[in-house]
C-alpha cells in the first residue's frame, strides 16, 4: 500500500484508528477455546467488528511466535483474512546485519505480505536497507518508546549538539528513505515529545501505541502530531480487543472502535484534514 492509498483511507472512513492484535489464549473468551483455531476465530471476528472504524490492523508477532507452528498458522490466516484495503503492520521489531534481515524481510514481506513492519534501528542503515528493498512496503522504525527503559539509550543527550539520542536516530535514519516508506514509532505517553519530533519529520507517518489502556491522550497525540495528510496511526490493542471478556466481545470490541474514530473525525475536522 502507497502512502496515497493509506491517506485516502483515512480520509474515507474518518479515521487513523490501527486496532492491535495482541492475541492471548489466557485473555480471549474461554468458549473459543472449543474452536479448532482460538487464535484465528478471535481476530476474526474482531477484525468482522472493527473493519468500518480501522486503517490498520497491527498484529504483535511475539503473541503468534510464542504458539509455535500453530501461532504461524494463525497470524497467517488472519493476515489473510484481513481487507485488502486495510494497512497491515507486523509488529515483530526485528534488525539484525544484512543477510538476516534479508530474510526477514521476505518472510514478512513476501511470504506473509504484510504492508509494513517494526524495526529497531540499533545496529544502523545495513540492518535497515533490506527492508527498504521492497517496493510499496514500508519499515517503521521504533524511535521514540513509551517503556520506562526507554530513559537508558533514547534520551541521551549529544553533547556536542545537544540533541537526544532519538533525534539522531530519526534525523539519520530519513537520509535512507524518504517519507512514502518510512515511519516511526512514536509513544502515546511522550505527547510531549510528539511536536518536536513533527518538527523533525515533518512529512513522515507515526505510529502511535499506548493510547486506551496505557494511559495515552488522544487529543495530545493528534493536537501535537497531525500534519496536512493526518500523519499518524494511532494503535489501541487491549482497550478494544478485550473491552469484554464474554460472548459479546466482538460487540464490545466494534462499540469501542467506533467511539475512538468518533473522536478521530472531530480531530480531522478540527485539523482541516477531512
Amino acid at each position: 500500500m502507497n502512502k496515497a492509498e493509506l491517506i485516502s483511507q483515512i480520509r474515507q472512513k474518518k479515521s487513523y484508528l490501527c486496532v492491535g492484535l495482541d492475541t492471548d489464549l489466557e485473555k480471549i473468551p474461554q468458549f473459543l477455546l472449543e474452536y479448532e483455531d482460538p487464535i484465528f476465530e478471535f481476530n476474526k471476528r474482531i477484525i468482522d467488528a472493527t473493519k468500518d472504524f480501522a486503517v490498520a490492523y497491527k498484529p504483535n508477532i511475539a503473541f503468534y511466535e510464542a504458539l509455535g507452528a500453530k501461532g504461524w498458522q494463525s497470524l497467517e490466516k488472519t493476515v489473510e483474512y484481513i481487507p485488502k484495503e486495510i494497512f497491515t503492520i507486523a509488529d515483530a521489531k526485528r534488525g539484525d546485519i544484512g543477510n538476516t534481515s534479508k530474510l526477514y524481510a521476505k518472510a514478512f514481506f513476501e511470504n506473509m505480505d504484510f504492508d509494513s513492519i517494526t524495526v529497531a534501528p540499533y545496529m544502523g542503515e545495513d540492518s535497515v536497507a533490506p527492508f527498504l528493498d521492497f517496493p510499496g512496503k514500508w519499515v517503521i522504525l521504533l524511535a521514540h518508546t513509551s517503556n520506562h527503559g526507554s530513559n537508558d539509550f533514547q534520551l541521551m543527550t549529544n553533547r556536542e549538539h545537544d540533541t537526544a539520542f532519538y533525534e539522531e536516530v530519526i534525523r539519520k535514519s530519513r537520509e535512507w528513505a524518504n517519507d512514502d516508506q518510512l515511519m516511526f514509532v512514536v509513544g502515546a505517553t511522550r505527547a510531549d515529545k510528539i511536536g518536536q519530533i513533527r518538527e523533525i519529520a515533518p512529512n513522515n507517518f507515526f505510529l502511535v501505541p499506548g493510547v486506551g489502556a496505557q494511559g495515552g491522550s488522544l487529543e495530545e497525540v493528534s493536537k501535537y502530531g497531525m500534519n496536512k495528510d493526518c500523519g499518524l496511526l494511532v494503535n489501541s490493542s487491549r482497550g478494544i480487543i478485550y473491552a469484554s471478556k464474554g460472548e459479546d466481545f466482538a460487540e464490545a470490541a466494534g462499540k469501542e472502535a467506533h467511539s475512538l474514530q468518533q473522536q478521530m473525525e472531530q480531530h480531522l475536522a478540527a485539523f482541516k484534514t477531512v
